[in-house]
C-alpha cells in the first residue's frame, strides 16, 4: 500500500494545480453552457477526462520550459 501523503505535499499539490489551472483549461479550449442549460452525467464525465488530460499535458509543458532555462 502507498503511504499517506503529508499535508505539505498535498497542499503544494494544491498550489500547482492552482497555477496551471489557466493553462489547462485554455487548452481543453471547452465551450462554457448556455445559460440556464446544464450538463449531462455523460457530458461531465467527457469534460473532465478532457480537463484531466490538459492538466497533465500543461504540467508537462510547464516541467519542460523550466527545464530548458
Amino acid at each position: 500500500m502507498s503511504e499517506p501523503v503529508s499535508a505539505e505535499v498535498q497542499q503544494q499539490n494544491y498550489k500547482e494545480f492552482l497555477a496551471l489551472l489557466p493553462l489547462t483549461l485554455s487548452l481543453a479550449g471547452l465551450p462554457t453552457s448556455a445559460s440556464g442549460q446544464y450538463y449531462t452525467a455523460d457530458a461531465i464525465e467527457a469534460r473532465s477526462f478532457t480537463i484531466r488530460n490538459a492538466f497533465k499535458t500543461a504540467r508537462g509543458l510547464v516541467r519542460e520550459v523550466i527545464a530548458q532555462r
